[in-house]
């Protein structure tokens, strides 16, 4: 049995944004955690976002085909206490040698009263032992309610009939396995320019985690974060810039 332990931290603004939302529903501020692993070194089938922050430096690199930067990724190249914490958790879960200690380890984190939990704020389901390990977790806290997004999808099909009623998963398009989006329906979410580009593929845009959280259709995300200078990504913000249109989450 390892000796490592893993950590979710409270709300980044995103998700204060769902609390408030949920603030009703609740009669209450929900308490929202979130649990990270390092932004595109957790993350096996990226490819239009995939960024990493040098571990040490916390400089940036990007793949061979990215098409905008991991907008996490950005922030970890920012914080090295954030790169600390969630190399911290890498670590610590790939330690495990089977699904129960990794089950265990995460159990024993999950802050009490803990109402939300968002899995992946940074990083990705690495391997299936991992997933398999969050849908225990699930079944076994029956009053939270999790979600995720993730483009391992291999891992969601591999157990398409196994998911607790009480996580919500979110294909995140851009990956090496979109192709299992449509041959398995997914629910998933696009990550667009512009909010025209959403209204044309008939998508509402999140603003506030609550498409991602609830069952329900597929989505649009508006491009957000620091982008490569001279990007189309980069363009697109300063046009989003000009003309008013909201797509922080600060």
């Amino acid at each position: 049995m390892t000796n490592y332990t893993v950590k979710f931290q409270p709300a980044n603004a995103k998700l204060k944004r769902l609390r408030e939302l949920l603030a009703l529903e609740y009669g209450r501020k929900p308490n929202i955690y979130g649990f990270s692993l390092p932004a595109g070194y957790s993350c096996p089938f990226a490819e239009n976002c995939l960024s990493k922050a040098d571990r040490i430096t916390g400089k940036l690199s990007d793949g061979p085909v990215m098409q905008f930067r991991c907008f996490q990724a950005s922030l970890e190249a920012l914080y090295p206490s954030m790169r600390d914490a969630n190399w911290r958790n890498f670590e610590a879960l790939r330690s495990c040698n089977t699904v129960e200690e990794m089950v265990d380890m995460l159990q024993n984190a999950i802050p009490k009263n803990t109402d939300i939990i968002r899995f992946g704020i940074d990083g990705d389901f690495f391997n299936q032992r991992f997933f398999d390990a969050v849908l225990s977790i699930a079944r076994m806290n029956p009053n939270i309610r999790f979600y995720a997004y993730t483009k391992s999808l291999i891992y969601w099909v591999n157990r398409i009939d196994e998911i607790p009623s009480n996580l919500s998963l979110n294909a995140s398009r851009g990956g090496r396995l979109d192709n299992l989006i449509e041959e398995y329906n997914l629910k998933s979410a696009t990550v667009v320019f512009h909010p025209s580009e959403a209204q044309a593929l008939g998508l509402e845009i999140d603003h506030d985690e609550s498409h991602a959280l609830n069952a329900g259709d597929s989505f649009a995300l508006l491009i957000h974060g620091q982008q490569a200078k001279g990007s189309d990504a980069s363009k697109a913000i300063k046009t989003l810039k000009a003309e008013n249109i909201e797509f922080a989450y600060a």
